[in-house]
């Protein structure tokens, strides 16, 4: 036990059904809906939401007239959208979630049948209740999702967003840069040596009566990294928090050729969020800190793949 909440399996197997993630994403966010568009997309985020400068230009560039957003939450992003001449749609796996979005698109106009309860895993789920025939959408993204989602299952989201859209329609996809973990020196660093670049399960198998020498080296090279940084993000009450659940980060070269071999094509990689020092020594100047980061923001600046947190891959339909 943690803080009065179970811990969560951050790396669920392929034995973990939809429903236990699930069940624990749903619990993670159904006390964050009146507060996760301030925490993350107004002037009170810690990070200035520069991503939605990138979503709507992709939008603007494909002219389009029908827009769904897949894990909507609080209609974050179609919230920012209510004043276009798009027609919105959006489902969210978090009933909470849906009923605020409801509230706040509501207040725009757009009916509640428009946003809808659903999973990012079910085909069903891309269509409104009621409408039957396909090729609804003109755009269909994923923001914030997919950090939730199994590894094995990524291939599945995107061919969902794939069949929601009309030929040549636009699908974009957010996720945290998994190789930003080179730039942090933190618990995330070490994670990634570990696990994706050394690959220690399948080195141990290999080392033979040398495997005892090995992980005392592996916990001389953790001492390197702070392990303490970043903190956890616990819940707000009695609920798992973000990385209490399964959060994982990305890297924007495999999600791009999942893109490309998935049936879609013009696949780009589009990087925000980029720091201009490791985050770990922000806090001796957080205003100049946040000041340089925000100069660096280029979506196609090559340092984008190691100095940027997260990044969006746009693609559209063959």
């Amino acid at each position: 036990m943690a803080g009065g909440v179970t811990q969560i399996n951050l790396n669920p197997g392929k034995d973990m059904s939809n429903s236990d993630f699930e069940n624990a994403v749903k619990k993670c966010y159904s006390t964050w809906s009146e507060s996760y568009y301030d925490d993350y997309y107004s002037d009170q985020a810690a990070h200035p939401p520069v991503h939605l400068k990138l979503l709507k230009q992709l939008l603007a560039g494909e002219k389009v007239s029908t827009v769904l957003d897949a894990g909507c939450g609080p209609a974050s992003f179609l919230r920012t959208l209510a004043k276009e001449k798009i027609e919105l749609f959006g489902f969210d796996l978090t009933p909470e979630m849906v009923a605020e979005a409801r509230k706040v698109l509501g207040d725009h106009g757009i009916p509640e049948s428009h946003v809808w309860e659903g999973s990012v895993l079910s085909a069903d789920a891309y269509r409104p209740p009621g409408y039957q025939y396909a090729d609804l959408f003109d755009a269909a993204l994923c923001i914030g999702v997919l950090p939730h989602i199994p590894a094995e299952k990524d291939v599945e989201v995107i061919c969902n967003l794939r069949n929601a859209v009309k030929q040549n329609g636009l699908v974009v996809v957010e996720a945290r840069n998994q190789l930003f973990a080179l730039f942090t020196l933190n618990r995330y660093s070490y994670s990634f040596f570990k696990e994706e670049l050394i690959q220690i399960d399948r080195l141990k198998l290999r080392a033979g009566e040398r495997t005892a020498a090995l992980m005392v080296e592996m916990e001389i090279l953790k001492k390197r990294f702070r392990m303490d940084q970043p903190p956890i993000r616990k819940g707000k009450e009695n609920e798992p928090g973000y990385d209490e659940v399964l959060s994982r980060t990305h890297n924007p070269f495999i999600l791009k050729d999942q893109f490309v071999h998935n049936g879609l094509k013009d696949v780009r990689v589009l990087f925000y969020h980029y720091h201009c020092l490791p985050p770990l020594l922000s806090s001796a100047f957080p205003e100049f800190f946040q000041e340089e980061s925000l100069a660096m923001e280029d979506p196609e600046d090559w340092r984008g793949h190691f100095m940027a947190s997260a990044f969006l891959v746009a693609g559209r339909r063959k």
